[in-house]
C-alpha cells in the first residue's frame, strides 16, 4: 500500500524559512513525478511546485525564487524548501505522487501539513 507522509510544517514569522518533507512508502516514488500543492482557507487548491522523475522542476509564479523542490530517490523523499515566507503562503501543504501517463484520479496524496506565516 502506498503512503505519503508530509512533515515539517509549523508556525514561522514572515521572512522565515521552513522545509517540508514528503516520505513515500512502497515502490511508487521512483516512477512518479512529485508535486506539492497548497490550499488556503476559502481558496482553491493550487499547484506550488513539481519535480519530474528526471529532476526537471516547475513552480507557481507566486513562489518562484523563494521555494525549491527537490527529491532524494535513495530516501524515497521529496522536499520543499521555502524561504522568504509571506503571510499569503499560509495554507495546508499536500504532496502528491503522479505517474506520468496516468489520469490524475490515480494520484496518491498525503494528509497535509499546516504552514502558518504570522508575526
Amino acid at each position: 500500500q502506498v503512503q505519503l507522509v508530509e512533515s515539517g510544517g509549523g508556525l514561522v514569522q514572515p521572512g522565515g524559512s521552513l522545509r517540508l518533507s514528503c516520505a513515500a512508502s512502497g515502490s511508487i516514488f521512483k516512477i512518479s513525478d512529485m508535486v506539492w500543492y497548497r490550499q488556503a482557507p476559502e481558496k482553491q487548491r493550487e499547484l506550488v511546485a513539481r519535480i519530474t522523475i528526471g529532476g526537471n522542476t516547475n513552480y507557481a509564479d507566486s513562489v518562484k525564487g523563494r521555494f525549491t523542490i527537490s527529491r532524494d530517490n535513495a530516501k524515497n523523499t521529496a522536499y520543499l524548501q521555502m524561504n522568504s515566507l509571506k503571510s499569503e503562503d499560509t495554507a495546508v501543504y499536500y504532496c502528491s505522487a503522479h505517474r506520468p501517463g496516468r489520469p490524475s484520479a490515480y494520484d496518491y496524496w498525503g494528509q497535509g501539513t499546516q504552514v502558518t506565516v504570522s508575526s
